[in-house]
């Protein structure tokens, strides 16, 4: 299996496409799809507000992305780079584009700790309870999976939402 460690620019740039969303009005969450040579396939954030798609995740609009410019629904070897821990959805994506791994920064309990103080009309959280382990654990082929990389920065990102 391919072996990465984490980069703190790819994640960087994550967090600043977090900001992108929050001052466009989405959720402040971002995603950046890099190869195994380092090479920036895609930067998305998430269009949930933008595109009325339940599934316009930031991971979902990146793996898109990236397979679109690669012409290929296998993304083998990539990394998906991600403010907050993947849902089960995105997840499977990753796993179903034969993608090397996944680096996420949040916890999904970090968000819930904080949406769960701030109930809004526009940003709700909604979330299945099935963390990305184990996912990974149940999907082949076994993606490397890297949690809470650059976590508080990430958490800081949530605050953006707040109104």
């Amino acid at each position: 299996m391919f072996k990465m460690r984490p980069k703190e620019k790819f994640m960087k740039l994550a967090i600043e496409e977090a900001k992108k969303a929050a001052k466009k009005g989405q959720y402040a969450l971002g995603a950046v799809v890099v190869d195994r040579e380092g090479t920036i396939l895609s930067i998305c954030h998430t269009t949930l507000h933008k595109v009325n798609d339940p599934s316009a995740h930031a991971e979902m609009n990146a793996i898109r992305k990236a397979a679109k410019n690669v012409k290929s629904r296998y993304l083998s070897g990539a990394w998906l780079y991600t403010t907050q821990e993947p849902c089960p959805m995105c997840t499977a994506v990753a796993i179903w584009a034969n993608m090397g791994g996944i680096v996420f920064g949040a916890f999904e309990q970090d968000a819930l700790k904080i949406f769960k103080k701030n109930v809004g009309v526009k940003f709700t959280w909604r979330q299945i309870k099935i963390p990305a382990k184990y996912v990974i654990a149940q999907g082949e082929p076994k993606l490397e999976l890297h949690e809470g990389f650059m976590r508080e920065e990430c958490i800081k990102l949530y605050n953006l939402n707040k109104k």
